[in-house]
């Protein structure tokens, strides 16, 4: 099943993977940058999310997007990963190492990593929200959890909806049915690296982050927001971006 997508631009082609909790609008704020640099820029929804609806049997996201990029004649390509994108890019990174060019990493999540104390918390009270029925107060849950305290107004709606539109799509789906969980080698990954983390997200990420840096001997950068910081500081990661690619 083809992923919903985007293509903008020409150049070198650059694959933007969201966070789970948004969907391809979250680069909004990128594209223009992007493609004003000399970028071809591809966004997906992976399943679940956006405009890709859950399949009907589990499914690998690594293994999709790649099958995306085949489709669009896309050989070898910069990667950028938010969150749960950027757990999805490490996969592909490790996988087909000679076809990505440069990873840059935004508050990455990371397989096999233990939840702290705030994370499961967190998930314990979107999941009993969710077992109640009450969609409206997990999407309020994760629009405070995933937010700095200067990101405005309407990218908290921005995230708001995208959000929620997740919960729909995912709720009505087979709950027994998900992604397949990758294990990748993070020894396979043979392109440079940037991490990106915000000094108000949760402390999980801001350890994965540095975690990362140090195994990979890549620059680390620390911003003035949350979890989401292609929202919530657009100029400072359009600058990053745009130089580091």
């Amino acid at each position: 099943m083809t992923l919903a997508h985007d293509v903008s631009g020409s150049g070198s082609p650059v694959l933007l993977l969201h966070s789970t909790v948004c969907d391809r609008r979250m680069w909004d704020p990128q594209i223009a940058a992007l493609v004003a640099a000399g970028h071809r820029v591809v966004r997906c929804d992976l399943h679940g999310y956006g405009d890709s609806p859950v399949p009907a049997t589990s499914w690998s996201d690594a293994e999709d997007v790649l099958g995306l990029l085949d489709e669009l004649g896309v050989d070898r390509f910069a990667l950028v990963g938010a969150s749960g994108g950027g757990r999805v890019g490490l996969a592909i990174a490790a996988r087909v190492p000679q076809r990505v060019t440069k990873l840059v990493l935004l508050a990455t999540a990371l397989h096999g990593h233990v939840p702290g104390a705030q994370l499961s918390s967190y998930g314990a009270q979107e999941d009993e929200l969710l077992a109640a029925g009450d969609v409206t107060a997990a999407t309020e849950l994760n629009v405070r959890t995933w937010l700095g305290p200067d990101a405005g107004p309407e990218v908290r709606e921005k995230l708001r909806q995208m959000q929620r539109h997740a919960f729909e799509v995912q709720l009505a789906a087979d709950p027994e049915v998900g992604p397949v969980p990758e294990d990748p080698d993070l020894a396979a990954i043979t392109a440079p690296v940037l991490i990106v983390s915000g000094r108000h997200d949760l402390p999980d990420f801001r350890e994965i982050a540095a975690g990362l840096a140090d195994r990979f001997g890549a620059r680390h950068v620390e911003l003035d927001t949350g979890h989401l910081p292609s929202l919530e500081d657009p100029a400072a990661v359009n600058a990053l971006l745009t130089d580091f690619l």
